[in-house]
């Protein structure tokens, strides 16, 4: 037999002293383990504040949650620029004129801004021209309160206090001096264990038509499920403003199309060119859903709410932005690309929609203003009929893809199929426009309106820029101080 080799002493240290490291780094690891599960035992077991269910007013949450609750507070910087949009109120009305004529006789007309942060949702809602000036020289509601709904922890507080279906038929004015907190801890924590929770009955029913049991959601699904309450396409009822996800055929752009179409549904009739407009809100999710990183199991947390530790605790990023502005804590975590490459990437997919896009706003644009020129030439409802199907089909396309926040980048593919769809049916409006002008004996060029600039644009379509700001004003001096009078007086902020 061979005689076995024996170890050197130097290899036998080596393996000793391997050893005694491995071990050290594995009491370490369990150290940590242990005095952070401490930490997170001692977080609920420790509470300084009881905080009742329902709860909406965010500052309350501070004592017992502050780390999550000192970051949510950054959702009010708005110094965060990228490439394309950021977290700054920037008027798209003014960058984009044509996107007036899109929503002749619709509100969005009168403004559409980027969004900000959570922080804002209040703020932004009684700012915005499309909410009207309900109370100032007779002007009336032109928004149900079911517009409130994913402003405020307050709604879900609301519609256990007087019902969904009546928080939903209410005006939007009848609400302002109870919709007062912005989004915040409540939207999607149970205010008494912090467990992630759906506060808006919208999600569920849509889950429960589709046949899905959503309390079965993984704690991986809702931290996606829980932003779906609101980053979704919706509608509200003709009849009773009840606030409904059309799902129920899938949630894809065709899909939601089809259902819309067999119950012949439209949102406005177009001032100018006499379509019936579907208006699309924001499909985040659902657009998501068709990308890689969803497909891989990558929640909308992952990105927009990285984990972090701080003081031995690992805890979700409540400062709720763009993944751009702190990419080394969200792509890094899987890309091994330098930031530089991972930004760049992300502007690629942006620029080759938005090229799409560009196009199309220009042929939409021309459709509508070219319609209303077929009609004064005497163009008859029948004659018509298949220039405003494509002109629906058009902007629905245009609409779905442009409304859903970073489409561009959760699916580009998806994106850029939809926007060219949304081209060739705009072309295609343009087309037989131009055979119903030439049956109607003209051939010449449709003379084009000056749309250069928003508030020519907003004339065009019968808009009063000055009139529309000048009431704003008046409502935000005279009836928005009495709103939050009454909200402090009833303790609600």
């Amino acid at each position: 037999m061979k005689e076995r080799k024996r170890l050197k002493s130097w290899q036998g240290w080596v393996l000793f002293i391997s050893a005694m490291v491995a071990v050290f780094c594995l009491g370490l690891l369990a150290a940590s383990i242990t005095e952070r599960r401490a930490e997170v035992r001692s977080i609920f077991a420790n509470k300084k504040v009881e905080i009742a269910p329902m709860e909406a007013r965010n500052a309350l949450f501070q004592s017992n949650y502050p780390r999550e609750y000192e970051t949510w507070l950054q959702t009010a910087d708005t110094s965060f620029v990228s490439e394309f949009n950021g977290n700054k109120f920037v008027d798209v009305l003014a960058q984009r004129p044509e996107m007036v004529v899109f929503w002749a006789g619709y509100a969005f007309s009168r403004e559409y801004g980027s969004p900000r942060g959570h922080y804002y949702a209040i703020h932004d809602m009684l700012h915005t021209l499309r909410t009207g000036s309900p109370g100032v020289d007779g002007m009336d509601d032109i928004q149900p309160s079911t517009c409130w709904v994913c402003k405020s922890p307050d709604v879900p507080r609301m519609m256990q206090a007087i019902g969904i279906g009546e928080f939903y038929q209410k005006k939007w004015s009848e609400m302002g001096s109870e919709i007062v907190n912005p989004i915040g801890c409540a939207d999607c924590h149970d205010t008494e264990t912090m467990d992630l929770r759906i506060s808006r009955p919208a999600l569920i029913e849509a889950f429960e038509r589709m046949g899905k049991d959503i309390t079965k959601a993984t704690h991986q699904e809702m931290r996606s499920l829980v932003c779906a309450q609101c980053h979704v396409e919706y509608y509200f009822y003709k009849e009773n403003k009840y606030l409904t996800f059309p799902w129920d055929k899938g949630t894809t752009m065709e899909d939601v199309e089809k259902y819309f179409d067999e119950i012949e549904y439209y949102d406005y009739i177009h001032a100018i060119s006499k379509a019936p407009i579907l208006k699309a809100q924001h499909p985040d999710y659902e657009i998501a859903q068709l990308g890689i990183h969803a497909q891989r199991g990558v929640a909308c947390a992952d990105c927009h709410m990285p984990y972090m530790s701080q003081g031995g605790v690992k805890f979700s990023d409540h400062h709720i932005q763009s993944p751009l502005n702190y990419i080394d804590r969200t792509c890094q975590t899987c890309h091994r690309e330098s930031e530089e490459v991972l930004r760049q990437n992300v502007y690629d997919r942006q620029r080759m929609a938005n090229e799409i896009r560009n196009k199309l706003e220009k042929e939409l644009a021309a459709a509508h203003i070219e319609a209303k020129f077929a009609w004064d030439k005497g163009a008859t409802e029948e004659i018509m009929k298949p220039v405003l199907q494509y002109i629906r089909q058009a902007q629905w396309r245009w609409d779905y893809g442009v409304a859903s926040h970073g489409a561009s980048f959760h699916a580009p593919q998806e994106v850029t199929r939809i926007l060219s769809n949304g081209l060739e049916r705009a072309l295609q409006a343009r087309l037989a426009i131009s055979k119903v002008l030439a049956n109607l004996g003209f051939t010449g060029d449709v003379p084009m309106p000056d749309i250069s600039t928003k508030e020519k644009a907003q004339r065009y379509i019968g808009l009063n820029p000055e009139e529309l700001h000048a009431n704003k004003k008046k409502f935000l001096d005279v009836v928005v101080p009495e709103w939050i009078e009454k909200a402090k007086q009833q303790k609600r902020i």
